[in-house]
């Protein structure tokens, strides 16, 4: 009998830590179970470090040499201004002149007097900004000698602003985006009586960079968004 009675003791302990366990474990699945997932954002804005200024004109006639020697003029000018204003000569290409016969496209219909027309383009690709955005201001001054740029059709060959430092301000902005979130995902915790625990998944989105408004395309706007999920404890 004594032996029996040892036994229905140990029994029914190991019955109630049992019973312990499987509740702890079932509390440990439901906060597991239980999650919140927010976004933090951090936004920076910057100046452009590298423009692309392309300087577009044409010139038409019916004498391709002569057309030819009025781009080498013109482009010599062109040359000559940019370096005499703080542009470096290895800051500077010059695309081939490309000569085009009106009369011999056969979808033309051309019928004016001057049967070819001649495209040059010479691009300043620099990291000095503010000496490029001061030069684009002076056009005119090319203007009055003749020489009138032009935008090529459907938007190609316009002035292009980058930011080429993002690698520098990634970490920074990360670090602020994921503080961001939690600050977030806290007050969440807090107002369901709730503790936050660790994370359960987190994503970085893609950093984009964009114009701050169309008229500034010189000042950027750096944006990443990120996405943590955090366990909820009891």
């Amino acid at each position: 009998m004594k032996h029996l009675r040892i036994e229905a003791a140990i029994l029914a302990v190991a019955i109630i830590a049992l019973g312990v366990l499987f509740r702890v474990a079932v509390g440990d699945f439901i906060n597991k179970d239980r999650s919140v997932a927010v976004k933090g954002l951090s936004e920076q804005q910057v100046d452009a470090d590298l423009v692309i200024w392309p300087l577009v004109y044409k010139e038409v006639g019916n004498n391709p040499a002569a057309i030819y020697e009025t781009i080498e003029r013109k482009n010599a000018e062109i040359l000559a201004f940019l370096t005499q204003n703080g542009i470096k000569k290895e800051e500077i290409s010059i695309k081939p002149a490309s000569v085009s016969d009106r009369k011999a496209n056969a979808y033309s219909e051309y019928t004016g007097t001057e049967r070819y027309t001649a495209s040059s383009i010479i691009t300043v690709t620099s990291s000095n900004v503010a000496t490029v955005r001061r030069l684009m201001q002076r056009q005119s001054e090319l203007m009055k000698r003749g020489i009138a740029f032009t935008s090529e059709e459907y938007g190609s060959n316009q002035v292009e602003f980058k930011y080429t430092k993002l690698n520098d301000i990634k970490p920074k902005m990360i670090e602020e985006a994921t503080k961001n979130a939690r600050t977030t995902a806290d007050k969440f915790a807090k107002d369901s009586d709730s503790r936050l625990g660790k994370i359960k998944t987190a994503s970085q989105g893609q950093f984009s960079i964009e114009d701050r408004d169309p008229t500034t395309p010189h000042i950027k706007t750096v944006r990443v968004v990120t996405t943590i999920e955090y366990y909820l404890e009891d």
